[in-house]
């Protein structure tokens, strides 16, 4: 008889996110270059603008714009070997053995990671606003914790006599 076959491999991005931040960066850049468009080689009297100007609004907008897209790179991959999760600044590689649980409450706006030394770690790839997506993550990401838990059980210590 075959052993059981591990669970498949989890993937996931927050779709609903990526495509808001992208619309929102995408109208940053464009409001911020028609005011440099708009910004032109004249005086207000106080100051005075030039093509250098325009070009730094341009670069400015281009650059918060990819501060918003940031928020939208997270990810979450996991297999029978580990998860690997990350946020918006920071990445994180752990073994099954590290977690204890996978965490979704109904009023999370993503899931969580909850270790074995106590911490909880938020996986913003799973969102509560993807709906069915968001589902399918976290049933993946249990099923792949509880067949490791099952493949590397720890017995109970025998209190009857203790060490």
């Amino acid at each position: 008889m075959p052993a059981d076959p591990a669970p498949a491999p989890v993937s996931a991005v927050p779709r609903r996110l990526r495509l808001i931040t992208a619309l929102m960066a995408g109208g940053l850049v464009l409001a911020m270059t028609v005011v440099a468009v708009l910004l032109k080689e004249s005086t207000t009297g106080v100051v005075s603008f030039h093509t250098a100007d325009q070009v730094a609004m341009i670069g400015l907008g281009l650059a918060m714009g990819a501060g918003v897209l940031l928020l939208g790179r997270s990810r979450v991959d996991a297999d029978a070997d580990g998860v690997r999760v990350r946020n918006v600044l920071m990445n994180h590689e752990l073994p099954w053995s590290a977690v204890r649980a996978v965490r979704f409450d109904q009023h999370s706006p993503w899931a969580s990671l909850l270790l074995t030394n106590g911490d909880e770690l938020a996986v913003s790839a799973v969102q509560a606003a993807d709906g069915a997506r968001a589902l399918v993550a976290v049933r993946g990401l249990r099923a792949l914790l509880a067949d490791h838990q099952a493949r590397h059980a720890v017995p109970e210590p025998d209190l009857l006599y203790p060490d």
